[in-house]
């Protein structure tokens, strides 16, 4: 079934920027929500930026909102987060999720349906 594999982590320094990348494989996206989140150890997960595979609507959290760009590449299968001005409070592992369910772009993470196993970016100063 459906596959996404992250890749792009890293160790980077304050103010570097990073791409992340989810390959997504094994079934047609088009009506799927893509989204990324993070996780912090001892941290719940936390919602990052969502878009529609088809049609391009996006929604960002307001913490990472100018900073954070969420894109996709429909030929490559293949969604990206494009990460600048890093900090260190954005060390975390970072998750690729697709939602199949609803057409709305969701903020909750219990509403995607799979999930890869994550990358690690660390920012040190």
């Amino acid at each position: 079934q459906v596959q996404l594999v992250e890749s792009g982590g890293g160790l980077v320094q304050v103010g570097d920027n990073l791409r992340l990348s989810c390959a997504a494989s094994g079934r047609t996206f088009s009506n799927y929500v893509m989204g990324w989140f993070r996780q912090a150890p001892g941290k719940e997960r936390e919602f990052l930026a969502a878009m529609t595979w088809t049609g391009g609507y996006r929604n960002y959290a307001d913490s990472v909102k100018g900073r954070f760009t969420i894109s996709i590449d429909n030929v490559k299968n293949t969604v990206y987060l494009q990460m600048n001005s890093l900090k260190p409070e954005d060390t975390a592992v970072y998750y690729c999720a697709a939602d199949w369910k609803g057409v709305g772009i969701s903020k909750t993470s219990t509403e995607y349906d799979y999930w890869g196993q994550g990358t690690q970016v660390t920012v040190s100063s």
